[in-house]
């Protein structure tokens, strides 16, 4: 049987449909998978061995430049028509990823039904919709899809990515000195902790003889990166760069801290200690999914509020009050605990 995933974006979301795919390897061992996704992600589908081949369609730059993207798109397109696939799945839900289905040459397309899809018109495409609500994680909901569409019982157990580090970074990591990874970056602001809580983690990783990486993306995360590295000399700034050159050094970590972005759920997926911090969204539908995870959750009564602009303190500078209540010394004793449980020393 082949079967085509559609899951254009984003990282995060990209991440959740690995344990649907490890589900699969178990329940169909002859399944053939594909799967289409923004080429921006495309280097996180191929990491999952349950994936024969990765159709990456440039969806961002035609949107920024349909002009100079359309022959390339074209092409893309041409090469997602080539094949016939018996199941297309489309875990997004969204009227983009709906369009992306019809291009598609399948026998049957499956998807969210219509009460729990993101986007109701998206169910339009699909010959059969499925009734998964939205009250479990994302990556149960993908595994319930998944099952259901492609008729094995949801397996039972938590879920699980099916990615090894140690493919991506082979036997280099383990001469590598020890480095804690600090991902502060996301794309809301409400999102973020506070500079003194990173650098405190920072300074106690320090003490420890491990080495910090920081990434910044863009001018806000690279003042803040700055910020948090001044006068400690272990503490370094990677220059910017593509998830091809991230994702080594993501599963290279010995340790991660993390907000509420992409990168951690990577990290999580990784098998990595890692602390995830939580503030106006929900750990329960989209949260880190890994063996050596611990979410802080905010406790504020207004947390989760989904909200990208603070209503407590709407300019509240660095890191918003829900964020700021998380105590840097139960972080760094809480990733101690991860290390320690992982196998780790300190």
């Amino acid at each position: 049987m082949r079967v085509l995933l559609v899951k254009l974006s984003s990282l995060g979301d990209v991440v959740h449909s690995f344990p649907a795919l490890t589900d699969v390897m178990r329940a169909i061992p002859d399944l053939t998978i594909d799967w289409v996704v923004d080429e921006a992600f495309a280097p996180l589908a191929r990491l999952h061995p349950a994936v024969r081949k990765v159709i990456a369609l440039p969806i961002r730059r035609l949107k920024k430049a349909p002009r100079a993207t359309f022959a390339e798109a074209r092409a893309r397109i041409a090469d997602l028509r080539s094949e016939h696939y018996d199941i297309l799945i489309d875990a997004q839900g969204l009227v983009k990823s709906a369009l992306v289905d019809r291009l598609a040459r399948a026998s049957s397309r499956h998807g969210f039904g219509r009460g729990s899809a993101r986007e109701g018109l998206a169910t339009l495409a699909y010959t059969v919709g499925h009734d998964i609500p939205e009250t479990e994680h994302m990556a149960t909901r993908i595994r319930r899809l998944f099952a259901a569409a492609l008729g094995y019982p949801m397996p039972e157990g938590p879920a699980a990515p099916g990615l090894d580090p140690k493919a991506i970074i082979g036997n280099a990591g383990a001469t590598q000195r020890q480095r804690v990874v600090l991902i502060h970056g996301t794309s809301w602001k409400t999102k973020t902790w506070t500079v003194d809580g990173w650098r405190t983690i920072a300074t106690r990783a320090g003490e420890t003889g491990r080495d910090v990486v920081l990434f910044a993306h863009g001018k806000v995360e690279t003042g803040r990166a700055e910020a948090i590295a001044r006068g400690l000399d272990h503490v370094h700034l990677e220059p910017p760069a593509g998830l091809d050159a991230i994702i080594p050094r993501i599963a290279a970590a010995s340790a991660v801290v993390t907000v509420d972005t992409g990168l951690g759920h990577l990290a999580a997926a990784f098998g990595i200690p890692t602390v995830g911090l939580y503030g106006p969204t929900n750990p329960g539908l989209t949260g880190l999914v890994g063996p050596h995870v611990v979410e802080l959750v905010a406790g504020l009564p207004c947390a989760p509020c989904e909200q990208t602009q603070c209503r407590i303190k709407p300019d509240f500078g660095e890191g918003p009050p829900c964020l700021a209540g998380h105590a840097a010394g139960r972080v760094w004793n809480e990733l101690v605990n991860l290390i320690e449980e992982s196998g780790g020393t300190i």
